[in-house]
Parts: structure tokens; C-alpha cells; sequence
């Protein structure tokens, strides 16, 4: 019995040995077998009527054996459905356009955005594409214009030279959708190249903070209802691998027409300069 045993694994051990290093030879070696196996006065015969079991134990170990040969991958294979340009990061500075008499810019007034474009190639050779994508972006502004809150209204005032602050800073949240088109002259081999990408950018204002420090007091508000929630506006940026220009202009104010000084609407814009880095 103990050799019956020993012997039918030894060609179950066999079967798959040969079978994971090429499973072709098993069709030289398949021929009909006649073994007896005892245990406990049952007997197991593998005989010619067994045939069919037989034929699914070898397809198993043929199977097995496909599967388990090591598949190479070729990492330096040319992808030719490359796509490019999907991660960005942008750093800019902000200059406000159509400021009403007297408002003015002191400091420096960053920006900072960063999301993702899904790129898709609409050309054989793959250079020119439409992107979009979403992001998130921050613009600083360091400037005199003072607000402040009378009885649940704010009023708005030029901080001249008779207030004197050191800080006076509006700080506006967005969520960026932007939609472009774009022209490169990349290829699957080299990703040094030339690009130009125009388009169109919606933002969502999500959270806006100013802060005064001033001779008349000092000043923190969150959630001005003064502010347009919804901006857009066009941008470009045009460079060659790593390095690329990047401005933007924005065609709707910043605040809303409730918001004026002396009657007046203050209908600013804003103008965005810097670079634009790429990834992946």
C-alpha cells in the first residue's frame, strides 16, 4: 500500500515538474497507464475507462505550466499612445487691473495653483491634444483697499496715506476647472519639446479671508458676499521642457457691483504672470 502511495505521487510530482518546464514533452510521455492503488481494501484502478479523468489532470498541469513560465516585459518599448502633460503646477503674480483711483498694490502678491489635465491626442502624431482637467488655486493680494463691516454691510475705502497699516491682505480659494487645446512637437521617443496651450479657466470661489492691521483698527472677515462666487477667464503658456510662461487674464471682477467707493462700482480684474510646470 505504501508503495502504491509512494508511487502515484512520485508521478503526480513528476507530471508537474515536467509540465511547468515544457509542457509539450507531456504528449511524448502520455501513454495509457495501469496502476493500482490500495487503501483500506478500496481499490482505485486508472485504467483505460478512467481515461477521461486522466485527460483533465494532464490539461491542469498543461495549464498550470502555461502559467507559470515567467513573462517577460520590455520597459523600454517606444509607446506610441503616449499622452503628455497631465500634472501642473503654476506660481504667478497678481496684479489687479481697473483699480479705482488711489487703490494700489504694495508687497508682493503670489499665486499658487496646482491639478490635473487628462490629455487627449485628437492627431495621429499625437501633437495636438484638448485637455481638461481640475485643479485648486490660491491668489494673494497685498493692497489699500480697506473694508470693514457697518451693522451687517461692508464698506469700502481707499487706506491713503492719512491710515497707516501693515498688513492689508485679501486672500481668495479657488476650484479650478480648465479646458484647453494644445500644440506640441513631441514625440514617443523624446519628451524635450516646444508646447502652446491656450484655453479657457472657470473658478469657483470657495473661501475668501481678508485681514487688516491698521491705524483704525484691525480687521479680520471670512465670507464677503461682496465677492463674485464664479470667475473665468483665459490663459496660454508657452515654453520649451521644463520651462514655460504663463498668463492668464480674468474677464469678470472680483467683486460684485454692490461693492463701490463713492457711489462707484469697484469693477477690478485680475492678471495673472509666472511660469507653469508640467509632470507626466
Amino acid at each position: 500500500m505504501k508503495r502504491g502511495i509512494v508511487s502515484a505521487f512520485s508521478l503526480t510530482a513528476s507530471l508537474f515538474v515536467i509540465t511547468a518546464g515544457n509542457p509539450m514533452v507531456l504528449l511524448v510521455l502520455f501513454i495509457p497507464l495501469k496502476s493500482v492503488l490500495s487503501l483500506k481494501g478500496f481499490t482505485f484502478l486508472f485504467n483505460t475507462c478512467s481515461m477521461r479523468f486522466y485527460l483533465f489532470i494532464i490539461t491542469f498541469f498543461i495549464t498550470l505550466g502555461i502559467f507559470a513560465q515567467e513573462q517577460e516585459i520590455d520597459f523600454d518599448a517606444v509607446d506610441s499612445l503616449y499622452r503628455e502633460d497631465q500634472f501642473y503646477l503654476n506660481i504667478t503674480y497678481n496684479a489687479l487691473q481697473k483699480r479705482p483711483d488711489g487703490i494700489a498694490q504694495n508687497k508682493l502678491s503670489p499665486g499658487f495653483a496646482f491639478g490635473f489635465l487628462r490629455d487627449m491626442p485628437i492627431n495621429k502624431k499625437r501633437t495636438f491634444a484638448i485637455a481638461a482637467g481640475l485643479g485648486y488655486s490660491l491668489g494673494i493680494y497685498n493692497q489699500n483697499l480697506g473694508i470693514r463691516d457697518a451693522g451687517g454691510t461692508n464698506s469700502y475705502q481707499v487706506l491713503d496715506s492719512e491710515v497707516s497699516f501693515s498688513k492689508n491682505k485679501l486672500s481668495l480659494h479657488y476650484i479650478d476647472l480648465p479646458i484647453e487645446f494644445r500644440w506640441r512637437d513631441s514625440t514617443p521617443e523624446s519628451h524635450v519639446f516646444w508646447r502652446v496651450y491656450t484655453g479657457v479657466k472657470l473658478s469657483y470661489l470657495l473661501y475668501d479671508q481678508y485681514k487688516s492691521v491698521a491705524s483704525i483698527g484691525d480687521f479680520k472677515q471670512t465670507g464677503n458676499k461682496d465677492f463674485n462666487q464664479f470667475h473665468y477667464g483665459i490663459y496660454v503658456a508657452v515654453g520649451w521642457n521644463t520651462w514655460n510662461f504663463y498668463a492668464y487674464y480674468g474677464l469678470n471682477p472680483l467683486l460684485k457691483s454692490s461693492a463701490q467707493i463713492d457711489n462707484k462700482a469697484i469693477d477690478m480684474n485680475t492678471t495673472n504672470f509666472g511660469l507653469m510646470f508640467y509632470i507626466l
